[in-house]
Order: structure tokens, then C-alpha cells, then sequence
């Protein structure tokens, strides 16, 4: 068995005030900690992962293909399907904390590939 802590020393900042931190990972799916600053934003991509997600503070704007926007609140998950473009932006005044689980596992974000 694994365990990982999050104690915010392995976050890695993907693009400005977006930061990232891997969290436990598998053969078949990966976890990882989502932390955008207001203002902050994902840019649009899309990857051959499963994703779901769960927001627990602020909240995640998802820009999706042909531009619809979808707000994530406090309490509320979501799930992108494989190949789904989007973008995730934080339009609010508040930090947005999120989880993020990927399956088959993604080790790094598919922009910075």
C-alpha cells in the first residue's frame, strides 16, 4: 500500500496560478491535487483519460468545445469523458481546491507534453 501527503511541497505551477500535485497513482488510474489562483486558467486541451473531479472550495469554470460554460461548485463532481475538449478557469474572488482522479493514469498534464 501507498500513501502520499499533500502537504503542498510537490505542487508544480503548470501555468501561472494554476498548480498541480500528483498525488497516488496506479496501473489503472492516478489522483491529483488541483489548486487554481483567481484569475488562473487551464488552457484547452483534451486527453484520452477518463476524468472526474470533485470541488470542495471556490469554483471551477469549464470552457468546453464550442465555447459552453459549465460551473463546478463547492460540493459538486464532475466527469469529463475521454477526448472531451475543455479548459478550466477560476472567474471567481477565491482560491478553487479541487481533486482530480485520471484513468489510465496521467503523470503530467497533456500541454506540457
Amino acid at each position: 500500500m501507498d500513501v502520499v501527503s499533500d502537504d503542498g511541497s510537490n505542487a508544480v505551477e503548470v501555468e501561472p496560478g494554476v498548480f498541480l500535485t500528483q498525488l497516488a497513482a496506479g496501473a489503472e488510474m492516478s489522483i491529483q491535487h488541483l489548486r487554481i489562483e483567481p484569475g488562473g486558467r487551464v488552457p484547452e486541451h483534451s486527453h484520452h483519460h477518463e476524468q472526474v473531479g470533485f470541488v470542495y472550495q471556490g469554483e471551477q469554470t469549464f470552457v468546453l468545445d464550442g465555447g459552453e460554460a459549465v460551473t463546478v461548485e463547492p460540493g459538486e463532481s464532475y466527469r469529463l469523458e475521454s477526448h472531451e475538449v475543455h479548459a478550466a478557469e477560476n472567474r471567481g474572488d477565491e482560491v478553487l481546491l479541487a481533486i482530480d482522479v485520471f484513468s489510465p493514469p496521467r503523470p503530467n498534464p497533456d500541454w506540457q507534453e
